[in-house]
């Protein structure tokens, strides 16, 4: 490792190449083990946390449960310690022992590991890519393993609810989790286009489609349709018998019923491509119902016969799963048709088939933990060796979601929503307002990114409001203001060119970042980056990503009174400070690029 400190041992699972505490952690874990013989080197490392407050690292003695008293231990590791380029000092408290790191050697190989992977050591080439991000906080654990995960999945002709805006959310984060330790990802968007709200539809559209107004907003033109249609049914029972004919038309592959429906989801995919990518979304795949082989899902309920888990009731199939709670389920309706737990059962078959995953991931609200549950449980019923890798990632429901007009109906108001009430927000400061190149980009960024915090920025099971005022303010744990912390950030190179490019590491002076309890906050923070990647990846949640960019810009913004660039005459000592901000700006922006967010330069 490119690293001034003294060689280690090695302790497996460890890569000090992509995160310089686990260098420090294996420092920690040597002095126990070699005080406390008993223990191996790997079985203090898996005891070395973080500390709390004040506290670099801590290890709570009880948990080796070694014979001996707690004190009785503590001593044997305080006594012969010794400061070294590691770690500079130990103290017992109660049953913990509590580690604080060198601060020359902790904030060097830190800011160090930032430079050397990311932009601030690219290449030329690397750096016209405006793309590049470099490689910081990733790892390699997820090598040669694919997964697979389904999300957003909007069905077409209805609404594009909140729920699909979590779900989005929430699986474009994951996707990109995975996509940072290593793994191959494919992102999938399992369209809701099947089913017979798409009979109705078709006998909606021959008394009041307009093929103009579908290719102009197929969503909206076809969703408006859909409500007409509906009200018609509801007063004539006519209509849904002969939506029910039409839709069994397009199961039995009737070429002219097909027609139409393949325009009408061809036309919605594409305008749905382009409110993705504003969101900073993309699809490997969109699949869908549609595409479910029949062949697949005819065995699905040929193999649940064969187990005797198949009950008819009144000609419909149901497989029973009430000796595990689950209930029973539809798998088929008495007139044939198939019906989405089929579907579902089906397109997991199909997807192993073709991706040979490792895990499949289901971005589903918990509204649906009982259907989830059924599915997964069947699936490892048929004996599909794979269906212990299947994992549901659930999330709590968004409450009052509306438009200052009135209630949201399409994704694209929301947007639009956000960066109308951010450009007006904006606008209040006319100067600035001035100096933003482009703030109709501006104000969608700011707006898009208060969305997304809002909503990542508890556990994701936790239910929430909506709430504009909040979500859009530059004032607290906000969207806009970890977008100001950024770019407040990159203001600084802007503002100081005469210390830009910085020198190689080894050249800069860090003596006044060492004598800084803020600069060694933000460097210690840094420093988890890799940590907090590699707990997302296990708990697949997005809020401790939220938690340490929000951490780290509060940290950031403590310091700018006292660790100053602009207007400091040393130069050694505004150089080693550039130097610290330029790394947390790196960070932040990988962290915030982790959450599907684009940092913003100026706004």
């Amino acid at each position: 490792m490119a690293s001034s400190l003294p060689k280690l041992p090695e302790v497996p699972g460890t890569d000090p190449l992509s995160c310089i505490f686990d260098a420090f952690r294996t420092a920690i874990a040597k002095k126990v083990s070699d005080a406390l013989p008993e223990l191996t080197l790997e079985q203090v490392y898996s005891g070395v946390d973080y500390g709390k407050k004040g506290v670099d690292f801590t290890i709570a003695l009880p948990r080796f449960r070694l014979k001996e008293k707690v004190d009785v231990l503590a001593k044997k590791v305080i006594d012969p310690f010794q400061a070294d380029d590691f770690v500079e000092s130990v103290t017992h408290d109660k049953a913990f022992l509590h580690f604080q790191l060198n601060t020359k050697s902790m904030i060097r190989e830190i800011l160090t590991q930032v430079t050397s992977q990311t932009r601030l050591g690219a290449s030329e080439e690397q750096k016209a890519d405006k793309n590049y991000s470099g490689t910081y906080g990733t790892n390699t654990s997820g090598e040669g393993k694919t997964c697979v995960i389904e999300y957003s999945s909007p069905n077409i002709a209805k609404d594009f609810h909140v729920g699909h805006l979590r779900s989005t959310i929430i699986g474009a984060f994951l996707a990109n989790v995975y996509k940072a330790c290593g793994w191959k990802v494919v992102s999938m968007n399992y369209l809701g286009d099947w089913g017979t709200q798409f009979g109705l539809i078709a006998v909606g559209f021959e008394r009041y489609g307009s093929q103009e107004a579908l290719e102009k907003d197929p969503i909206k033109h076809l969703f408006e349709i859909y409500v007409k249609i509906n009200k018609d049914a509801a007063e004539d029972p006519e209509v849904k018998v002969e939506a029910a004919k039409f839709f069994k038309r397009m199961e039995d592959g009737d070429e002219e019923a097909l027609k139409n429906w393949r325009s009408w989801r061809e036309l919605s995919v594409k305008k749905y491509e382009t409110e993705y990518d504003r969101l900073n979304v993309h699809f490997d795949m969109y699949n869908g119902e549609s595409m479910v082989g029949q062949e697949w899902m005819d065995k699905a309920v040929e193999r649940l016969n064969e187990m005797k888990l198949i009950d008819e009731v009144d000609g419909a199939r149901l497989v029973n799963l009430e000796k595990w709670k689950m209930g029973k389920a539809v798998v088929r309706k008495k007139d044939g048709t198939s019906i989405y737990l089929t579907r579902d059962i089906g397109g997991a078959i199909e997807r192993y088939e073709k991706y040979k995953f490792d895990r499949m991931i289901y971005v589903i609200s918990s509204q649906q933990d009982l259907h989830v549950s059924q599915f997964f449980k069947v699936l490892e019923l048929m004996e599909f060796p794979w269906a212990k890798d299947c994992v549901h990632v659930n999330y709590g429901l968004v409450q009052g979601m509306s438009t200052r007009k009135g209630t949201v109906v399409f994704l694209d108001q929301i947007i639009r929503e956000a960066a109308s009430v951010m450009h007006e927000q904006m606008q209040k400061n006319e100067d600035k307002y001035n100096a933003v190149e482009d703030p109709e980009y501006t104000s969608l960024e700011l707006g898009i990114t208060g969305v997304k915090i809002q909503d990542m920025a508890a556990k994701r099971i936790n239910n929430y409001n909506f709430n504009w005022d909040r979500m859009l303010s530059f004032e607290g744990d906000t969207g806009p203001y970890l977008q100001y912390a950024h770019v407040r950030l990159a203001s600084i190179g802007r503002k100081n060119p005469h210390l830009l490019p910085l020198p190689s590491p080894s050249q800069i002076d860090i003596t006044t970042l060492t004598e800084s309890a803020h600069a060694r906050e933000i460097a210690f923070l840094l420093g988890s980056y890799p940590d907090v990647v590699k707990t997302a990846l296990k708990t697949h949640e997005p809020s401790g990503v939220v938690t340490f960019a929000f951490r780290l810009s509060h940290a950031i913004s403590s310091a700018w009174e006292t660790v100053v660039v602009k207007g400091e005459e040393d130069e050694e000592k505004a150089r080693g400070r550039m130097w610290l901000y330029e790394s947390a700006r790196e960070v932040l922006a990988a962290a915030m690029r982790l959450l599907s967010l684009r940092p913003l330069e100026r706004m």
